[in-house]
């Protein structure tokens, strides 16, 4: 049975984001997945990492938690929404405070290479926008999508990340989102 994990990243849990994830967890349960959704706003933690690197910041039993179940997951699901270009402050203090050294990535001693710790898992980035994706692909060179899966995720050995994004959210009528629904849900059954 395949391990999913999904981690919603909006601070508000009446946004189309967490629909998304609810929705997404629906179609991989209907594959049989244990899947389980982590909502970041329900987390207690301090999103900032005070020292970076130079002093240790110890974890709260909420991050150890989570840290726990993406070493226990097959497939990552991460769905946020895209503000100012990238992605809300709490989805960046999470990566900040739990893809750590020794857990996600592992420097090698004296060399500019490092291990990739969450090799064998997959992933998907589920986003949602007000500006129209051409503009964001073309334009703004999609930051918020290309930081996560290539800075974050696939840094630390997740892959293939695929992504998908629904815009512009702002004009978008109720069939629309009810569309837009539907195919996450039915990524969800592909578990993708």
């Amino acid at each position: 049975m395949k391990k999913v994990l999904i981690i919603n990243g909006h601070p508000d849990k009446e946004s189309l984001c967490h629909e998304l994830a609810q929705s997404y967890k629906r179609g991989a349960e209907k594959s049989e997945a244990d899947c389980k959704v982590i909502n970041l706003i329900d987390l207690d933690f301090d999103p900032i990492l005070r020292w970076g690197y130079r002093i240790k910041t110890e974890l709260e039993p909420d991050l150890k938690m989570v840290q726990q179940e993406i070493l226990a997951a097959d497939h990552l699901v991460f769905v946020y929404p895209i503000w100012w270009g990238t992605y809300p402050a709490l989805l960046k203090g999470f990566f900040d405070r739990t893809f750590l050294p020794s857990f996600a990535f592992k420097y090698r001693e004296g060399s500019l290479l490092w291990d990739k710790l969450l090799k064998g898992k997959t992933a998907r980035i589920i986003t949602t926008m007000d500006a129209p994706k051409w503009y964001y692909r073309l334009i703004a060179k999609r930051p918020g999508i290309t930081s996560v899966k290539k800075g974050v995720l696939e840094f630390c050995g997740v892959k293939p990340v695929k992504t998908t994004s629904f815009a512009p959210i702002k004009t978008a009528d109720k069939s629309k989102l009810l569309v837009w629904i539907k195919k996450v849900e039915d990524l969800g059954k592909e578990l993708s």
